[in-house]
Formats: structure tokens, sequence, C-alpha cells
């Protein structure tokens, strides 16, 4: 009988029954309450900075000396720090000196993990903001020195955001220069240490590249045949187009 008490709503009124008045009042209310949600300033809600990652040895602390655990957690909670209670903060808004200071942390904490370079060039190096874009090359070149043949990898990204997202040639040649002279490890695709040569056909410097191309041949280093056809090819194609562009003397 209880039951069937609580499930008959036979005798509840319907909403149209409901005063004209009551319900334009409860419409004003909802609405009241989405412009003042809305226009409320960002200066009520408070916004956290960005604090400075613990120390080496507060970190171990924290992860009870699992370095590598604590090195995840440290970057999954730096990955969401823009996410707080209220608000969204861009990620150009971010103080990212102290943004690097926690990829540097996490990295230190876990020198094999290659997720902080990833997260420095395509999470936090492309926001619309050359300044902070160039930061995040500049840290991710700096740690890619320390350990080469494993970073290549961000390093070609580095590459691509100076070549064509900052259209800083010169940039994007250091960059590839550096690849080309630190990495030694042998099984990695041959266009990553060509990248120079890319990067040079790019800013026009076609002597340059021919030289380089010239001088990987002759160096002996490069002993696959399709690689070594290639190059050949390539230098070929490149002596052509230079005879091409010489003037014809009558």
């Amino acid at each position: 009988m209880i039951f069937r008490k609580l499930i008959d709503r036979s005798d509840e009124r319907p909403v149209k029954d409901v005063p004209a008045h009551i319900i334009i009042i409860l419409v004003i209310a909802f609405l009241c309450q989405i412009y003042w949600s809305s226009s409320k300033p960002l200066s009520a809600i408070n916004i956290k900075k960005l604090p400075e990652p613990p120390s080496q040895i507060e970190s171990q602390l924290f992860g009870l000396g699992d370095s590598i655990m604590i090195s995840k957690i440290f970057m999954l909670w730096l990955q969401a720090f823009d996410n707080q209670p209220g608000v969204s903060v861009p990620f150009k808004n971010l103080d990212y000196d102290r943004v690097i200071n926690w990829l540097e942390r996490i990295l230190a904490l876990d020198p094999k993990g290659q997720y902080p370079l990833l997260a420095a060039g395509r999470i936090y190096g492309v926001v619309a903001d050359d300044e902070r874009k160039r930061q995040m090359l500049a840290f991710i070149y700096e740690q890619f020195s320390k350990d080469p043949n494993r970073r290549w990898p961000s390093m070609m990204h580095a590459i691509y955001v100076a070549k064509h997202r900052l259209k800083d040639y010169p940039l994007a040649l250091k960059y590839a220069h550096a690849v080309a002279q630190q990495v030694t490890v042998k099984n990695i695709p041959s266009w990553v240490k060509q990248m120079e040569i890319y990067v040079l056909e790019d800013m026009g410097e076609i002597e340059s590249a021919r030289i380089l191309i010239g001088g990987l041949l002759e160096s002996g280093a490069i002993t696959d045949a399709h690689e070594l056809q290639f190059l050949q090819d390539r230098l070929d194609r490149l002596e052509r187009e230079n005879d091409t562009d010489k003037p014809v003397i009558p």
C-alpha cells in the first residue's frame, strides 16, 4: 500500500496549473544566476600560480624512493595544472620558467623518459606566443645534448617548429646540425641525420647542401647502398639545378 502511494502521482498538479507569475519569477532567477556566474570577475576566482618543483631529495621522499613513479605523478599533475576550480588557465599564461623547472625535475627523476620533452614541444611549445615557443625549443635543445642518442626524436619536432612555425631557418639549421653531429647510434632513419641538408635547401643554400652531401659520400661513414644511391641522386639533382641557374654567357 505504501509503495502504491509513493508511485501514485495522480494527485500532483501539472505544470500548467502553476501561476504564470511564479514561472516568470523562476525563469528570471535562473537567468540572473547564469549572468552572475558568467560575469564573475576572474579576480574573484582563486587562480593558483604554478609553484616551484620540489627538490631532488624531496621528490625522492614523496615517491618513497621510486623516482620513476613520482616523475609520472609530477607529469600528470603539471599537465592538469591549467584546469583549476572555476577557471581554465591558458598554457601561455603559465610561468614558463617554472614549467621548465618542473620538466627538468621530471627528467632528472626519469632520465630515460621521453614524455617531458614531448610535452615541451607539442603541448607547451605550440601556444600562440613565439617567445614561449623559443623557450621550449631552447629547453629541448639543452636536454637533447645530454642524451642525443635517446632524445633525437624531440629535436625533429624542434626543427619543424623552428622552420615552419617560427620561420627561423638559422635556428632550424642549428638544431639539424646538432643532430647530425651528436647522434651516433646507427639504428635511426637516414633522413634524421640528413635533416641539415633539407634545411639548407629550404634556405636556398644549394652550394652548402652540395658540399655537405659530397662530404658524406667521401667520408665513408655511409655504407648502406640505398642511402648512398639516394644521396648521389640528390647531389646530381642539385648540380643540375645549379647549372640551370647559372647565367648563360654569349
